[in-house]
């Protein structure tokens, strides 16, 4: 079975909206860590998409403008993913987003449901051999 991640640290943010209840992240260019099953080496992509966050509450104020991510937490649930996204990402329940920015400032967001939609197609930076 071959597995894929987000790694929260270096991904680039375009920008964060909210509408209504819901909070969307759009990443320009989230980085991607593919493994496959029985393989030391992985792979580095990068992928535009979104991290949106329904029936959600800011716990701090809105970032404005573009961002460089420097990890973060997102609570899935009982599940706890430090620096890294799961994919897929598509669950109800409990949810809550903390990400990091170069700058110190923070985006806190707590949910009732969290969901990843990548856009296009990845592509390909380089291997990671171990």
């Amino acid at each position: 079975m071959d597995s894929s991640t987000i790694e929260l640290n270096g991904s680039q943010i375009a920008s964060v909206t909210q509408s209504a209840d819901q909070v969307r992240i759009h990443f320009s260019r989230a980085t991607l860590i593919k493994t496959m099953t029985g393989s030391a080496e992985r792979t580095r992509w990068w992928q535009a998409g979104d991290l949106v966050l329904s029936g959600a509450t800011l716990q701090s104020p809105l970032p404005e403008g573009a961002r460089l991510c420097t990890g973060g937490e997102i609570e899935d649930n009982i599940y706890t993913y430090r620096n890294m996204l799961p994919i897929p990402l598509d669950s109800q329940g409990h949810a809550r987003c903390v990400l990091l920015f170069e700058d110190d400032a923070s985006l806190i967001v707590e949910a009732r449901a969290i969901r990843l939609e990548l856009h296009e197609t990845a592509h390909y930076i380089e291997h990671i051999r171990p």
